[in-house]
């Protein structure tokens, strides 16, 4: 029998100001609230059962603290592959703001103004998955919704544009796996599974 295939988990970061508000938030680094610092320990105790043989964050302060408070903070390797959407000249706006400069615009489809593509988005989403395949053991991701949006996308072989269409909240756990041990097989196990608290 052939060695399992790992396993892929992903841990989208606690609440912060600008989750809660809507603000698209990239390269600004703000911390979690304190509701976002409960979601976290919430994680870690939907994690502590499980074991990894490698445990990726994204550079941000939110997405380093979820993992520091899930209990993973020592183990942690930061991979600059797994940051945040640049979003540009949009960082900080609403969505209905920049609608009402460009009206029909879509994130992923048009990516940001002096930002990245859902490409480039892409592209950093397939480096990730091209080391975590090679794991021989579970993986845990701790990043932000719309790279971790992309990277499903290009787990399942679809366009990162695709993104769109997988919703993930804040605190969130997800588990990518593949169907009959099969690499050519990519499946989602487990998908934007949320534990509500105060």
């Amino acid at each position: 029998m052939s060695e399992a295939l790992p396993i892929i988990y992903l841990a989208r970061h606690g609440e912060t100001a600008w989750s809660l508000s809507g603000q698209h938030t990239g390269r600004t680094d703000i911390p979690l609230t304190e509701r976002g610092e409960r979601q976290a320990r919430a994680l870690g105790e939907r994690l502590r059962r499980s074991t990894f043989i490698k445990v990726l964050v994204s550079p941000s302060q939110r997405a380093g603290r979820t993992a520091e408070l899930a209990g993973f903070g020592n183990a942690a390797e930061v991979d600059p592959d797994l940051a945040e959407w640049d979003y540009g000249r949009y960082e900080g706006r609403r969505t209905a703001e920049i609608l009402a400069e460009r009206p029909g615009w879509l994130l992923f489809r048009d990516g940001c103004p002096d930002g990245e593509t859902a490409a480039r988005v892409g592209a950093r989403a397939d480096r990730v998955i091209e080391r975590v395949r090679t794991a021989h053991g579970n993986v845990l991701l701790f990043s932000s919704g719309h790279i971790l949006r992309v990277l499903v996308a290009r787990w399942l072989g679809l366009e990162p544009a695709a993104g769109s269409c997988f919703l993930l909240g804040t605190a969130s756990l997800s588990t990518l796996d593949h169907e009959h041990n099969n690499l050519a097989e990519p499946a989602i196990r487990l998908w934007n599974e949320i534990h509500e608290i105060e």
